[in-house]
């Protein structure tokens, strides 16, 4: 397959054309009474019309045939995709999952679709406010038939502005309304976030100034690319509506646009891209300095969901526990990892896994790394080396599926115990020490620590 190209920029204005086509593109207007090539003009919106014009979202498609013919939609189904959040009853521990099982070909043919399982969610798509959070297990194309991470094996996304080959590492968005296929190589596993009624920003910058964390310019969005066939039996198209799936009939592919312009698209990003700001002089920073998307709430500074990575990065801090800190938030904070070793919990949490801290539930370091990190020599140290963990955060209350709990098997019900090993270390006789400098030798020099 020849090598994918993609126009830069998040959130931008763009307009492309399949090259074999030239032209496409209606000039100074977006409805011509006939368009280029006896095209169809559809719009797709993913906004109101009447929103501010910075927070308008919509793009103009110029398509073979429109997207309005089908034949009537007929219910799917789809047992472990769900937004049904009662029931299971609520369950305020923290929660371990172990990698979760990818079908091997002796268990047939599971595409993306067949291959996605609800693990946790809150609120209701019919109202549009709420998340669902899903993994995907699979081993095979999705045969002319939302965030996407992918752990294991690389996926070719191919949607109505064109295609996007997506591997671990990196991220795809996939909007409200796009239509959308995935092919895989291998057996495939990874993780979706799904946003019911926002969309995702860059998070604001405030103090930080105009550059830094995740950069407009590293986000990529396909060129234009049509298919132009037909399939014996025709094609489905997978409709998930009101958190069900819906599968339709059509004799064309959906994948025939041949031009497009606007500024609601898919798009890609690559995780490595990301520009750490990070402590440089004693503490441990929020994990919101990682923050690579937002999906905002109308509570300011809350949001529906927060995706933060935990990249590598260098440690510095003086007189620092620099590992994560033991933690009670009013947030849900959703773990999965992509690759290595997680810092706070190098055992138990292994990639193609994942960990759920309700809201106001405790979580920390483990009795490993609390022992070893409250005894290490300080000193400049890469952290997170070739690991790659990230973090969806929610202001919404999670429910865990029965899929999650039980039928999955994948439950670690030992969780638990990794923090049951943590010894008191109080000490009623002791003292501070006052007006002491205390020197410590590292890397050939000296630092001066003083103690008050």
């Amino acid at each position: 397959m020849a090598e994918l190209k993609y126009l830069s920029g998040f959130g931008n204005e763009f307009a492309t054309e399949d090259p074999r086509c030239p032209g496409a593109l209606p000039e100074g207007q977006n409805n011509p009474q006939v368009c280029p090539y006896g095209l169809y003009a559809e719009q797709l919106s993913g906004s109101a019309f009447t929103c501010p014009r910075t927070t308008n979202k919509r793009s103009w498609l110029y398509r073979i045939r429109p997207s309005v013919c089908h034949k009537p939609f007929a219910a799917m189904q789809h047992e472990a995709l769900m937004d049904k959040w009662d029931d299971v009853a609520p369950d305020p521990n923290q929660l371990r999952w172990l990698p979760f099982t990818i079908p091997k070909a002796a268990d047939g043919k599971v595409d993306f679709v067949m291959g996605l399982h609800t693990v946790c969610g809150a609120g209701d798509t019919r109202a549009r406010s709420g998340i669902a959070i899903h993994v995907y297990t699979c081993n095979y194309s999705m045969t002319d038939k939302w965030v996407l991470i992918p752990q294991q094996g690389k996926i070719l996304v191919t949607t109505e502005f064109g295609k996007m080959m997506v591997e671990p590492n990196e991220i795809c968005v996939v909007q409200q309304g796009m239509r959308f296929g995935v092919d895989v190589f291998g057996e495939t596993r990874g993780y979706v976030l799904e946003v019911y009624g926002v969309h995702f920003e860059l998070p604001d910058l405030g103090p930080i100034g105009a550059n830094g964390l995740a950069n407009p310019r590293d986000f990529l969005v396909p060129v234009a690319w049509y298919e132009d066939r037909s399939v014996p039996g025709g094609y489905a198209v997978i409709n998930k509506y009101q958190g069900k799936l819906f599968s339709s009939q059509q004799n064309f592919s959906p994948f025939n646009v041949v031009a497009w312009h606007g500024n609601y698209t898919p798009y890609k990003y690559n995780l490595d891209n990301f520009m750490v700001v990070n402590c440089v002089a004693f503490d441990h920073a929020d994990p919101s300095i990682f923050t690579v998307l937002t999906a905002k709430s109308a509570r300011p500074g809350v949001a529906v969901a927060d995706f933060v990575i935990f990249p590598p990065r260098w440690g510095v801090a003086d007189h620092t526990f620099r590992p994560p800190y033991y933690h009670r938030n009013c947030m849900s904070e959703f773990m999965g990892l992509i690759k290595g070793h997680y810092e706070a919990k190098e055992e138990g949490f292994l990639p193609g896994g994942a960990t759920l801290h309700s809201i106001m539930t405790p979580h920390g370091p483990d009795v490993d790394c609390f022992e070893k990190n409250s005894t290490a020599v300080l000193k400049p140290e890469r952290v997170a080396e070739g690991t790659m963990a990230f973090m969806f955060e929610s202001s919404f209350s999670m429910a865990v599926t029965q899929w999650a709990l039980q039928k999955c098997q994948r439950l670690d019900k030992s969780y638990y115990t990794c923090w049951e090993g943590l010894q008191t270390h109080f000490n009623p006789n002791w003292k501070p020490k006052s007006n002491a400098n205390i020197w410590q030798d590292f890397q050939g020099g000296t630092l001066l620590k003083m103690c008050f």
